[in-house]
């Protein structure tokens, strides 16, 4: 060609070329040929308009599959897209082998793209790059089973460090990057978030650089495109300014790809190789997909990050602090939130000062329904009621009254939620005033599980409490009061569900493990409360969430309070041992109105001699009981008061150190009981003829008001003592009668 004559035409140049020319339009999935690339894939040479399947009909199905993949790649990065294809004959044999080179240009209308290519035949394929097999296959099977396996593991990952961890332990299949850094930024600045394979401090001169700076990294936050660094030449061209930087790592190739989510960029990673690495499509395209995945892992990384620093600081503006140590108690507490959401919820614990001088105080623990931030609202709101309530002195009952109707007015009130615009919720309470000169606890209970006490020798009592339905139902419900005594060296135990039920357990089945752990500890009182959380989950620090919080499945609310004993100890070491002298004391009240509260009394005892050598005893300790209770309710109109005590050394198998029980059943007639002869037939009149019979001391004690029935039992420690004790009793009764 002369030089001044024109051109020829680009018809004439693709025809001379045996190329043909083609156009994909993806919003309507169709295909444009001319009459050169309808020959190539096997049609006549005629111009054509295909539909997507009748496309894909004439290539190797294998080799389709991947045409998707190389196009989103090269519209991520700005570039053409390359692929060898396979056409193949209406027999299923391979026709010729054609490459396709295309751009892709999005299409900013239906969000879509369109392909303006080409189609040349050519040979078989060159060698294969470094690194793949040498079936095609193999390739896609190890490639799709590592992106697999890496999808699953950072989809996982809960933190940002979590994430670089997992990304560090990648095996990319043929292509392992040995170095890896992701960087952010900051303002106008480059930081670096995390980075793997190079030692603690190399990261210097890469942390606060300008984002102006001639930088791979910098380069790919400013463009959004990746950059591919095929050698150390490459990269000493490309960025001369920043290549004594990167040549003391002895890398040979790098990528850099854009971390984007939702179409914004957070940052870059880049990828190190101390061997050339020839960035072919398929390597691209999985390095581009590991970036993908790797800005989503961090994003949810990070907003889980916020979302925690966000629980921690609802924590510290809603916990309450203790206040200061009340002579005589010592009172522990902990919180730890669910995993779910924004770790916030509805469960809370408060200490109250009351009016009237003293050191009196009220301890409450409850949860609002939900695990959200609505019953995080509510609950404050309520914790806050409860407190104005408890201020103004009201009684125990009283105060969760007041406090149902409160919670009832403002959730079947509130016409901003529901479908019926209400979002009725109810709370389980326990409230309960201490009186530390005395140690009477007064409780008062709404739908929330009973306290449980830990006496001095460790042994673990459930105290069952009267209780009404949970705040928020009835506006007008009462709640009754049960009265107890927290003996020296004793520990009360309020809890929320969340940490009776977590693991799959019920109520009973929770409680069990609980008391395990509450036998078993031998600490202080901050101790106790850390056994108890990390009993059930495992490791977690005071008030925070932690790793315990990831696995979190309610929230767990826990407070202790312990009446220091004689010497001022809480740390239950009282029976350590096995040999100090101990007591447990148990005291119920039961109503004319509560007959059964007898089955819970007879609960109660078996509960204090759960130690006890002689199962036979028991069972006449129990039977005995029932006897003295029942006759309180039967032929007098007074209430009983039940009080047990078990004094004495040790337990079982110490041979000479030997336990009392001492149960006094008190009441307020002055009727006192006289022994009768029931007759066989006789429905009632047996009581004092069983307390002859089976007590080893028993008798009646008149008060200023009313009566004591008491009865003692000396422990045996052997069945074979039992029948001779029982031997004798029956030799004394014979005696008796000849008498």
């Amino acid at each position: 060609m002369r030089t001044g004559e024109p051109l020829p035409a680009v018809g004439d140049v693709l025809e001379s070329l045996a190329t043909g020319v083609w156009c994909w339009d993806d919003a309507e999935r169709r295909a444009v040929l001319d009459a050169e690339t309808a020959r190539l894939v096997g049609l006549p040479p005629a111009p054509a308009r295909l539909s997507e399947a009748a496309i894909r009909a004439r290539f190797h199905p294998a080799d389709w599959s991947e045409v998707d993949a190389i196009v989103q790649l090269a519209l991520s990065e700005g570039t053409v897209s390359e692929k060898r294809l396979r056409v193949m004959d209406e027999h299923g044999r391979v026709l010729r082998i054609v490459r396709s080179r295309s751009r892709p240009v999005p299409d900013p209308d239906t969000r879509g793209y369109r392909l303006v290519g080409t189609l040349q035949e050519v040979g078989e394929a060159g060698p294969r790059a470094a690194g793949h097999t040498s079936d095609p296959g193999d390739w896609r099977r190890s490639r799709e089973a590592f992106l697999l396996d890496a999808g699953r593991a950072l989809a996982e990952a809960r933190s940002t460090q979590e994430v670089l961890r997992v990304a560090a332990g990648l095996s990319m299949p043929g292509f392992t990057p040995d170095g890896q850094a992701v960087f952010g930024m900051e303002g106008d600045h480059l930081t670096v978030v995390g980075h793997h394979g190079q030692d603690p401090g190399e990261e210097g001169p890469f942390v606060d650089m300008p984002l102006s700076t001639d930088y791979p990294a910098a380069e790919v936050i400013r463009t959004g495109r990746a950059v591919y660094l095929s050698s150390p030449a490459e990269y000493k061209a490309r960025y001369p300014a920043s290549w004594s930087l990167a040549a003391r790592f002895g890398r040979q190739s790098w990528a850099f790809l854009p971390l984007t989510v939702a179409g914004s960029s957070m940052g870059a990673w880049m990828a190190a190789f101390t061997y050339p690495v020839a960035f072919t499509p398929d390597e691209r395209s999985v390095l581009t997909t590991v970036a993908r995945m790797l800005a989503q892992a961090l994003s949810r990384a990070v907003a889980a990050e916020s979302e925690r620093e966000l629980t921690e600081g609802l924590q510290r503006s809603m916990l309450p602090r203790l206040g200061p140590q009340i002579p005589g108690m010592r009172i522990a507490a902990r919180y730890v939130p669910t995993g779910g959401g924004l770790q916030v919820g509805g469960d809370w614990y408060d200490m109250i000062p009351l009016p009237g001088g003293g050191n009196r105080f009220a301890l409450v623990i409850g949860d609002v329904q939900g695990h959200d931030v609505r019953a995080a609202g509510l609950m404050g709101q309520l914790r806050i009621a409860l407190r104005a309530y408890a201020s103004e002195g009201h009684r125990p009952d009283a105060v969760l009254t007041r406090a149902s109707r409160f919670l009832h007015g403002m959730t079947h009130g509130d016409m901003t939620h529901g479908d019926d615009g209400s979002d009725p919720r109810f709370a389980t309470c326990l409230y309960i005033e201490v009186d530390p000169s005395t140690g009477m606890l007064e409780i008062a209970r709404a739908g929330h599980p009973d306290p449980a006490v830990r006496m001095a020798d460790r042994t673990v009592l459930l105290r069952p409490t009267s209780g009404g339905l949970p705040l928020g139902i009835d506006p007008d419900a009462d709640y009754p009061t049960t009265r107890l005594v927290l003996e020296p060296g004793e520990t009360l135990l309020m809890c929320t569900d969340g940490l009776i039920e977590t693991g799959g357990h019920d109520l009973d089945t929770g409680w069990r493990r609980l008391r395990l752990i509450l036998e078993g500890h031998d600490g202080d009182l901050e101790d106790l409360a850390d056994s108890l959380v990390q009993g059930v989950h495992g490791p977690s620090s005071h008030h925070s969430t932690g790793p315990l919080a990831d696995r979190r499945e309610d929230d767990i609310a826990v407070l202790l309070l312990c009446r220091t004993g004689p010497g001022g100890g809480c740390d239950g070491a009282g029976a350590a041992d096995g040999t100090r002298r101990t007591v447990r004391r148990a005291v119920l009240g039961v109503a004319q109105a509560e007959p059964e509260r007898i089955a819970g009394a007879r609960h109660q005892l078996r509960e204090l001699l759960h130690d006890w050598a002689s199962a036979d005893q028991v069972d006449s300790a129990v039977l005995l009981l029932s006897e003295l209770l029942t006759n309180v309710l039967v032929h007098t109109d007074a209430d009983a008061l039940l009080v047990a005590e078990v004094i004495g050394r040790g337990g079982p198998g110490l041979r000479g150190h030997r336990r009392t029980v001492r149960v006094e059943v008190t009441d307020v007639s002055d009727d006192l009981p006289h022994k009768r002869d029931p007759g066989e037939l006789a429905s009632s009149g047996r009581g004092l003829v069983l307390m002859e019979f089976l007590a080893d001391r028993w008798g009646v004690d008149p008060r200023g008001e009313g009566k004591t029935i008491w009865f003692e039992l000396r422990e045996r420690e052997t069945e074979r003592e039992t029948e001779w004790e029982g031997e004798r009793e029956r030799e004394r009764g014979r005696e008796r009668e000849r008498t």
